[in-house]
């Protein structure tokens, strides 16, 4: 039997439906890339706080999407993940 998680895992392959997902919600897009980013690097969300300074509770409401996240908090994201924040209107 397959999960939804297996659905959801083969639908984004395709990068057409990947696009359409994360262009459903800014916030939500950001979210999934930073955890994608996250799990892609072997990071847990506890070496994530420790890079970044902060602790994994922290990291959760985030990833949960229960913690409106500052530029500044991004940012530390982004540094602690080898990434680049980029903003774009």
């Amino acid at each position: 039997m397959t999960n939804l998680e297996t659905v959801k895992k083969q639908a984004l392959k395709n990068k057409e439906v990947k696009k359409a997902y994360y262009d459903l919600d800014l916030e939500f897009s950001i979210i999934n890339q930073i955890i994608e980013k996250r799990i892609k690097k072997g990071m847990s969300q506890k070496d994530l706080a420790l890079k970044m300074g902060t602790k994994q509770p922290s990291i959760a409401r985030f990833e949960s999407g229960y913690y409106n996240p500052t530029i500044s908090f991004l940012k530390k994201i982004s540094k602690a993940l080898d990434s680049k924040l980029e903003i774009k209107i």
